[in-house]
């Protein structure tokens, strides 16, 4: 799991200065609650740029990032009620410094920050001895996973600051306060990891909806290369709960975040 988040670390940094370029350019970018197919053909606006970006991820990403983005491109398309962009406010839109792809963005970096937080205090709560006994490669992995969203975050906030856009600090979102007391209440490994298991399923399944919804090169890129790293955290989890690793053939969406959860 690490060698492959370290493999992908070039690739995901190079995507998220392609985006920061195409987002300071103010050619790419599409309102959250839109899909692809709404747009226009955008075929004849990809400079060599872009061609070269698209390039560059399909033959430096690694195994994982490339096959995860052929698979969500040849998905089936699933109707505009389920997407979970669509109920996104337009006051919260017109409130927030954050628009078109770049609400996604900033939605990404507070579900990193959540994830890293949520570690964090699995962690603290451990060495407190609260959580019973803890497997020593659980406390490995929770370790892990923390580093690789901070990690993750880091690269989408680049992108925010590279757009002039202020950094995510923290966890803006409307369910933290739940999160916490769900992480105060837990008791053992199990309940730790079971909520860790729906916040990683939420993070590599936004970011599969982030590939098929938004405009940008850059940001495709980018979630394309995250979201199997999130997909291997999940599977680790499922594990560690006595489950098959990996339940769903294909993964689905409908436990993605929405940018409506996002608070600023």
């Amino acid at each position: 799991m690490e060698e492959a988040h370290r493999e992908t670390l070039p690739v995901m940094r190079a995507s998220g200065a392609d985006l920061t370029e195409q987002v300071t350019a103010g050619g790419t970018r599409v309102e959250a609650g839109g899909t692809r197919e709404a747009h226009e053909d955008r075929s004849h606006e990809l400079d060599a740029s872009g061609a070269t970006g698209r390039r560059r991820f399909l033959l430096g990403a690694g195994g994982a990032g490339a096959a995860f983005l052929l698979a969500a491109c040849g998905g089936g398309k699933s109707s505009s009620s389920s997407q979970p962009a669509a109920d996104a406010s337009a006051a919260a839109l017109d409130a927030s410094p954050y628009t078109g792809d770049l609400k996604i963005v900033a939605l990404a970096v507070a579900l990193e920050n959540q994830a890293v937080g949520a570690y964090k205090a699995a962690l603290a709560a451990a060495k407190a001895g609260k959580l019973g006994t803890v497997p020593p490669a659980v406390s490995t992995f929770a370790t892990t996973a923390m580093a690789q969203h901070m990690d993750h975050a880091a690269a989408w906030n680049a992108v925010l600051t590279g757009a002039g856009k202020p950094a995510i600090k923290g966890v803006p979102l409307s369910d933290q306060k739940q999160v916490t007391q769900a992480l105060g209440q837990a008791k053992d490994v199990s309940a730790v990891a079971k909520l860790a298991l729906q916040l990683e399923d939420q993070a590599a399944q936004t970011y599969l909806f982030a590939v098929s919804n938004v405009k940008s090169v850059g940001a495709i890129q980018t979630a394309a290369t995250i979201a199997p790293v999130e997909a291997m955290h999940a599977a680790i989890l499922h594990f560690v709960l006595g489950q098959y690793p990996v339940p769903d053939a294909f993964l689905p969406i409908d436990k993605a975040a929405k940018p409506s959860l996002l608070t600023v």
